[in-house]
This record gives C-alpha cells, structure tokens and sequence, in this order.
C-alpha cells in the first residue's frame, strides 16, 4: 500500500530524516519506533503533506501513485488521515459535527459508537463545543473517534511524547486492532517498547535514519538492546 523511497527531509541546515526506505502492506499494523527526538513525528507529517515537510529527496507511492508533490488534501482524499501528537483546539464545531465532518455516511449513530470505543459517554459528550474547555486527553480521544468513523485506508496515529492521559494501554490496543479490522491499515508512531508490540512489523529511527526494520519482536529486542535504551 505504501512505499517510501529515499525519504530525506532538511530543515535549514538540519537533516531530519535521511534516506529511509519503508513498505507497509495493505491490512497491517506498523510501529514506528524510536526515542524522542529521532524523527518519528516528521515521518508522520512527511506523509500526511503537512506545510513545511515536502521532501527534499525521495519519493512517496501510495497504492501505485506518487503522492510525493500531493498536498494535504489530497492526499486525505486518497484515505490517508493522521492523529496528531498535540490535538488541535477548535472553535465554534460541536463534538458530533467534528466526527462526522470528514465520515462517509452521516449517521449520528457511528459518531456514538466511536465515542464509546474511545470510553466517552454520547449522551455527554456529543453536543459539546471541541475547544479549551477540554482537556488534552479528552481532544486526543474524540481525534481517535474521528479517525474511527472516518474509515481510512491509511491512519497514521502519532503517540503523544508525554503529558496527556488518553487511555488504556489494552483500550488503546483493542482500539487500534478494531480499526485494523474495519480496513485500515495502521502505521503507529511511538517510542513505547509496550505499544509498539501490538504491531506485526516495525521500524526503528534513530538520529534520523532507519536503522532496523522487519518483524516486531526482532525490532523491538534490538531496540532494548542498545545502549541508550
């Protein structure tokens, strides 16, 4: 489903991810694995499109298509979407409107669901405003919903660093695995050795390069492995 090819991204002077070569398969869960810092997150935003990450070097197929030039948008409209590591604040949009802004049917009825399968009452939650008045893990739990009703092809889920109580570790497995099973297929940012076992493969970034990748049991022991761990 995606391949990733030479992918090197500078800021300024700064190399921050340089020559990673990935395939993801269709239907799988991939962990992204690394400590902070190493370039995980812009990986993610080099994929979704996002403003000041186009490639310096490289290319980006999706499904047999080069989206390396694609905006944003278009790349969502493909069925890419990617859960932020700090969620946006918004202002003005109810949580229902929010969940089914980008779904393919309106049916208040999956926006329920989704709220359940993030541990948030409907009855409570559908109607308020997605703005301050939420705390950061009650936002990062609706983006999960979101992501839920939307049904993407590829959900890239970038794991906040630190600071936001969103779930369970076994909800935010169970979680992930749901997903996989409605079709997506599940690319996890995280340098969480006990999240990223959940996946089937995974892929280790250190210092902005990809230093291992395959199944993720072996990726994962060399990562426990290394000195800095």
């Amino acid at each position: 489903m995606l391949k990733i090819e030479g992918l090197t991204l500078k800021r300024g002077d700064k190399i921050i991810l340089y020559d990673i070569n990935l395939t993801v398969e269709k239907g799988k869960i991939y962990s992204i694995l690394g400590p902070n810092g190493a370039g995980k997150s812009s990986l993610a935003y080099a994929l979704m499109g996002c403003e000041g990450y186009q490639l310096n070097h490289g290319s980006i197929i999706f499904d047999g298509q080069d989206i390396t030039n694609l905006s944003i948008w278009q790349r969502a409209r493909l069925g890419i979407t990617l859960a932020w590591q700090e969620p946006a604040h918004f202002e003005g949009i109810n949580v229902e409107d929010y969940l089914l802004f980008g779904a393919r049917n309106k049916n208040q009825h999956d926006a329920q669901e989704a709220l359940c399968k993030v541990l948030l009452e409907p009855g409570e939650y559908l109607k308020r405003k997605v703005d301050k008045n939420l705390s950061g893990g009650e936002r990062k739990r609706i983006e999960l919903a979101a992501v839920f009703v939307m049904k993407p092809r590829l959900a890239i889920l970038d794991e906040p660093d630190s600071g936001i109580d969103i779930i369970s570790l076994e909800s935010i497995i169970s979680f992930i695995r749901e997903i996989k099973q409605r079709g997506s297929t599940v690319l996890l940012i995280t340098h969480r050795v006990d999240v990223a076992e959940m996946a089937e493969y995974a892929a280790l970034i250190e210092k902005s390069s990809l230093v291992k990748k395959g199944e993720a049991k072996e990726v994962i022991t060399f990562f426990k492995n290394r000195s800095f761990h």
